[in-house]
């Protein structure tokens, strides 16, 4: 691959030296001159840019690891897709890679390894709600500052190379050893290959070794297929048994037993934390070549140092009337859980006067000018439409839970249906790259108002749009803003603004901050269990970043836990020995496809994750509705009714034998990696 040493990216980053090298990619130390800062920037190697479907991928996901914010992520600056050159900014960081701490220190101290851990999980938490998964946490991935703070690395890399098949060789023992069972089978991953993966590494902390070790990749991954690790205990008898158990669930083999998300894992974590003998209810069953960082500045081999959160507890001395105290408190508790349960039953305390609040009529009511932004103690969903033209456009149709319900207002979700005009048309097609003013006359000869934005960009003609939103192909009402963003013709001056950081404020204070900095704010909520509601969790946009005015930033807004439920929906698939494509939608959308399932008649199983009063699921065989049922996740255990059974055509062209071997053998090339 060509150095790109001494020279200049995109007239912008100055490259200075290699700092790391890997499979796929060539870390460089580069000086940018615009915000006049040093900065990480990673340029892929040359043999994945001959892979379009790479590309694609690459250039999508850069996207959603661009608005990654959080404290233990190492932040992305820019991103660059063109045809002979992609590369990713990121920020610069000083500091060894946890692999060569835990080499240096051989075994880390239970309290130094919940402390990275934990800083991993809260990265990983943020990422999985912003839908990105790494696919790629090991040891190699995590930097550690010489203050102790750790960040997480190689954001959606690994996930792109799935798209390559390829088999196990021991070029990929660097991630082979901290992979799922699911990825070394070549299955679809969630989060939760992430949280096996940080299971690993907590084993290797504490131990100084790793739970599966053979002579080749492909034995490792069999191992972990296979195979149960060592209890750590039995490595390393001083680790606590509670953190044993956090371990072990973490390794799970089947990903329904393992932690379901990073927060549940962190809870666990909380509780070792302030009881160490916890033993929790639950047990356990009994890369291409790693990125090679280039040391620039010596960490000390010395344990970092973390401070005792919490002093040691005095003892406590036994006294004669404690027994009797303990006797008369219990007492009292039991009597007032009594009166408690009593006051509701009979009407005599309406709990709801303390801890609920009443749903307002919404319906009727403008969403855009009468409710966001102003109902700020209630947590909306995003609104669903519907075309109805006898209403004004953003008027509520309906909501759900109805007015006057009294509710939580931390933690209920409230649905609200608008109405939008149903004259709707796409917006055009090769608006990109063509001349700001053809562009312009484009957009208002089909009705939409456009507001300009210029950039600065080297290389690209002056006039020239760079991006449209909506994008091309996207629906949009007729009247409706389009942004065009065209490089500055020459002689137009830009302004820059400074970007301030917007995290952990209300919703109206974060858009009145950055709107004064004319900086265009846009707000997506996303549900977070640990942010309160309406409080701005992570922003597009770093902070201190120079952008020109008018610059895009989303800031991203909690609307609390996630209220979902999870539930199981069966039924028979037919009977005629085939291998058809089954295909679930929920609402439309699809959640799960299996492209070759036998028809043998056997029951077919799906997850489905909902919280809606009618939610309805088809399934689909062959482009065929086969199934259909509603659900309804609000009840105390999901209710699934309105169950129909369709009759299926037969296939028109030949099916595939499904005596034949070759129709089932295992395949001998591996995905994983």
């Amino acid at each position: 691959m060509e150095s790109y040493v001494g020279k200049r990216l995109d007239g912008r980053y100055e490259i200075r030296e290699i700092i790391g090298v890997g499979g796929m990619a060539v870390v460089y130390k580069a000086y940018d001159i615009i915000d006049d800062r040093i900065v990480a920037v990673k340029v892929l190697k040359d043999e994945y840019l001959a892979n379009e479907e790479f590309r694609r991928r690459f250039k999508n996901e850069s996207k959603a690891i661009a608005v990654l914010s959080h404290p233990n992520i190492v932040r992305v600056f820019d991103v660059s897709y063109g045809d002979k050159l992609q590369y990713i900014v990121m920020e610069y960081v000083e500091g060894i890679t946890l692999k060569e701490y835990i080499e240096q220190q051989e075994v880390i101290n239970q309290k130094e390894a919940v402390y990275f851990v934990m800083q991993i999980l809260r990265a990983l938490q943020h990422a999985h709600d912003k839908g990105v998964v790494h696919r790629d946490i090991k040891p190699q991935n995590i930097m550690l500052l010489e203050n102790g703070t750790i960040r997480v690395t190689d954001f959606g890399i690994a996930r792109f190379s799935r798209s390559e098949t390829r088999t196990l060789s021991d070029s990929t023992i660097g991630s082979v050893h901290y992979i799922s069972p699911e990825q070394a089978r070549g299955d679809v991953t969630d989060d939760r290959a992430d949280l096996y993966s940080v299971g690993v590494m907590f084993y290797e902390m504490l131990t100084g070794k790793l739970p599966f070790v053979a002579d080749s990749s492909v034995s490792v991954a069999i191992m972990q297929l296979q195979n149960d690790p060592e209890l750590p205990t039995k490595v390393n008898p001083d680790i606590p048994v509670g953190l044993e158990q956090i371990i072990m669930r973490a390794m799970k083999k089947n990903v329904n037993e393992r932690y379901q998300s990073a927060a549940e894992m962190i809870l666990d974590l909380e509780e070792f934390k302030r009881n160490p003998s916890i033993r929790f209810n639950y047990s356990f069953f009994v890369d291409t070549e790693p990125t090679k960082p280039i040391k620039k500045a010596p960490v000390s081999k010395a344990p970092v140092k973390i401070e005792d959160e919490e002093d040691e507890e005095e003892e406590v001395v036994k006294n004669r009337t404690i027994p009797v105290l303990v006797g008369i408190i219990a007492a009292l508790v039991v009597a007032i859980g009594v009166l408690s349960v009593a006051a509701v039953h009979f009407g005599w305390v309406d709990i709801g006067l303390f801890s609920k609040t009443e749903v307002p009529k919404f319906v009727g009511m403008n969403y855009y000018n009468e409710i966001d932004g102003v109902y700020e103690d209630f947590n909306f969903a995003e609104p669903l439409v519907t075309n109805d033209d006898s209403k004004a456009p953003g008027t509520v149709i309906t909501q759900t839970p109805e007015a006057g319900t009294k509710i939580d207002a931390d933690k209920t979700v409230i649905q609200l249906t608008i109405a939008v005009s149903s004259e709707q048309i796409a917006i055009p097609d090769n608006l990109v790259g063509n001349d700001y003013a053809y562009v312009v006359s484009q957009l208002e000869g089909l009705g939409f108002t456009v507001k300009p934005r210029k950039v600065e960009l080297a290389g690209i003609d002056p006039g020239t749009v760079v991006k449209v939103s909506p994008s091309s192909g996207a629906m949009a009402t007729v009247g409706d803003v389009v942004t065009v963003e065209y490089n500055a013709y020459e002689g137009e001056e830009i302004e820059y603004v400074t970007v301030k950081d917007v995290t952990g404020l209300k919703t109206a204070d974060a858009k009145t901050l950055l709107a004064s900095l004319n900086l265009d704010v846009k707000v997506e909520e996303v549900f977070d269990e640990t942010i309160p509601v309406g409080i701005v969790t992570a922003q597009s946009v770093a902070d201190k970043a120079k952008v020109p005015e008018g610059t895009e930033v989303i800031i991203y807004v909690s609307k609390g836990p996630d209220p979902s439920v999870t539930t199981t929906v069966k039924f028979r698939l037919p009977l005629s020995g085939d291998f058809r494509k089954v295909e679930v939608l929920l609402n439309g959308e699809v959640i799960k496809t299996d492209e070759n399932v036998l028809m043998i008649g056997i029951d077919y199983s799906v997850e489905v994750k909902g919280y809606g009063a009618n939610d309805k699921l088809e399934a689909y065989i062959d482009n065929q509705l086969y199934y259909e049922c509603s659900i309804n996740f609000t009840s105390a255990s999901p209710n699934i009714y309105n169950e129909t059974t369709h009759i299926l055509q037969q296939p028109t062209e030949p099916v595939e034998d499904p005596t034949e071997p070759s129709s089932t053998e295992p395949s001998s090339e591996y995905t994983g990696v």
